[in-house]
């Protein structure tokens, strides 16, 4: 049994997390300060003698005693994160520092969920973890794409200065179960006004492209990282390499959902990418790792997710 610490655990992916290491036999502390996780997505897991949940913002030192740390906390939506930009900077970096200096004084393995937002607007496509990026440092992006490339420094220069063991993974979309409904994420805004016969927002033309991964597809990769060879420390994409344009998400979640529902056409925000699509080569041959979900079987369980949860709201 491992002692387990996941930042941002009562969130969307770290609420899955806990759950996958909650069923491998290990010991978990779940950390939140809840600015977007939420107790309702891990109060199934509270009963079990092994889960401790803690509210804590990680801007702030903690200390326990564990063997390896996964660090999620930092909201992920660009309605979230540019809610207080400052904010989101300073968990991103100050956070960051805060649990390599506990996992350096544990010698814990630590793993950052980093972003393809580090590759911002991307000029190579697909992308490899080779490309340094294409991101503006003074948009309304910036707070969090910038915060993810500072983070992935600091996590490098803690290696190399003191010896920390880390990981590195950079998450693609993702989506699934436990999504916040208000979060602005394409998947989750499409579902939420597809159940309610709303007119369904399309940014731009809708020729810009997603890859979309199922969470469990995701969790499988973080904990193949985690366990991987010592020597290999990322980063490393995790994501589907199927590419969609945003329109053809936007007419399956329709047919899928037989709603009533309009596609509408706003402006495209500034800086959001017209490209995104994961180049995994790396994650097959260092982790033998590649999803399995297919869009359809993620989409129906995700809008069975949001049926119910629109339903008893």
């Amino acid at each position: 049994m491992k002692r387990v610490l996941v930042t941002g655990g009562a969130g969307f992916i770290g609420s899955h997390l806990c759950e996958a290491l909650l069923n491998q036999g290990n010991d978990v502390i779940c950390l939140d300060n809840y600015f977007t996780g939420s107790k309702k997505n891990i109060v199934h897991l509270m009963d079990n003698h092994y889960f401790e949940l803690v509210r804590h913002d990680i801007i702030t030192s903690y200390y326990a005693e564990v063997d390896e740390i996964y660090n999620l906390a930092c909201p992920a939506s660009p309605v979230h994160y540019q809610y207080n930009p400052i904010k989101t900077l300073k968990t991103s970096l100050i956070g960051s520092i805060n649990m390599l200096g506990l996992a350096k004084r544990l010698k814990a393995t630590i793993l950052q969920a980093s972003t393809s937002e580090v590759y911002g607007d991307p000029e190579i496509h697909p992308q490899p973890e080779t490309y340094r990026g294409n991101v503006n440092p003074i948009g309304p992006r910036a707070c969090y794409d910038e915060g993810k490339r500072a983070a992935e420094t600091v996590f490098f220069d803690y290696h190399r200065q003191n010896g920390v063991k880390i990981k590195v993974v950079r998450i693609f979309n993702t989506y699934g179960p436990r999504m916040h409904p208000n979060d602005g994420r394409v998947v989750s805004n499409f579902i939420v006004q597809a159940l309610q016969n709303q007119d369904i927002t399309v940014y731009g033309d809708g020729k810009q492209t997603r890859s979309f991964q199922y969470v469990d597809d995701l969790v499988d990769g973080m904990l193949k990282m985690m366990n991987s060879d010592e020597k290999f420390i990322g980063p490393v994409n995790i994501g589907n390499p199927e590419e969609f344009q945003i329109i053809e998400l936007a007419q399956k979640v329709i047919e899928m959902t037989n709603s009533k529902s309009k596609i509408i056409y706003q402006p495209l925000p500034q800086d959001d990418p017209m490209q995104r699509k994961p180049n995994i080569d790396l994650a097959k041959e260092k982790l033998n790792w590649e999803p399995k979900i297919k869009l359809e079987l993620g989409l129906t369980k995700t809008i069975e997710y949001f049926d119910k949860l629109l339903k008893n709201s």
